[in-house]
């Protein structure tokens, strides 16, 4: 499983919380590409409820990884 945030970006407007059966019907519906399909195919827990893109993938990056300051512009 990879994910890059270009893939997670098609989540961040996903039912959440969410179980990994309504992530993938979402997925399916809102016509992500294949690659998000198969991430989220390869979770383990089917019955587990994953709250945030965080949960998914722990690597998500936060507004506060980056180094731009948008109240310095």
């Amino acid at each position: 499983m990879y994910w890059t945030l270009e893939l997670a970006t098609y989540l961040e407007d996903a039912p959440w919380p969410a179980t990994k059966d309504e992530l993938l019907d979402y997925a399916q519906r809102s016509g992500c590409p294949l690659e998000v399909i198969e991430n989220l195919q390869e979770l383990e827990e089917e019955s587990e409820i994953y709250e945030t893109i965080e949960d998914v993938w722990p690597d998500y990056p936060q507004k506060d990884d980056f180094l731009w300051n948008e109240d310095e512009y």
